[in-house]
């Protein structure tokens, strides 16, 4: 009996780890989805950018304020105005597509309005962002059923591993379904113009 108690908890344990993982995937999809400039202006769309500041490299929202003060333009107001050079520099070397002016106290980004093109390329982006999600989810699948039959090896029945293999596919089946719903999600918000 306590060795079947100890088998449940394992497998109980891989079941809860597997979540773990794929709840980590589906967060970083929806993190490389928000970098995806969607024509709307987003705060988040300057995460990646870094600047110097003092000898060091460190985030943008580090050494300023980011806010949209409405949905076609950013403003980044730097903590000290002496940054000012050195943040526009750091937001062209990003590559964004984006061209910031200043009036000497702050930042203005317009955002260009996508074309049709960029729109399309855009959705392509996320469809590949979203392939790589399913493909990490698969490999948590591949590990969690290689360790289900490591303990069936060490004396779980063969039910009991079928019924975890299937639990691990049900827990695969529901976050592949997150994906799907974040690629529709985001879709809809490259193309609304």
């Amino acid at each position: 009996m306590l060795l079947k108690n100890s088998i449940m908890s394992d497998i109980k344990f891989i079941l809860d780890h597997t979540r773990e993982l794929m709840e980590k995937a589906i967060e970083h999809t929806r993190v490389e989805f928000s970098r995806l400039r969607a024509g709307k202006a987003m705060p988040s769309l300057l995460d990646g950018v870094m600047v110097e500041y003092y000898g060091s490299t460190v985030p943008l929202n580090q050494v300023a304020n980011v806010n949209t003060p409405d949905a076609r333009t950013l403003s980044v107001q730097p903590w000290e105005k002496t940054l000012i050079p050195d943040i526009e520099r750091a937001i062209l070397q990003a590559n964004l597509g984006l061209n910031p002016q200043n009036d000497g106290t702050v930042i203005m980004i317009a955002i260009p309005i996508l074309t049709e093109e960029r729109r399309a390329g855009l959705v392509k982006q996320v469809k590949t962002e979203a392939e790589k999600s399913k493909i990490s989810i698969r490999n948590i699948r591949k590990d969690a059923i290689e360790d289900i039959k490591k303990l069936q090896k060490d004396g779980l029945s063969e039910d009991l591993a079928r019924d975890g293999e299937e639990e691990v596919q049900k827990i695969v089946n529901l976050y592949t379904k997150k994906i799907d719903d974040l690629i529709v999600e985001k879709e809809k918000d490259i193309m609304t113009v």
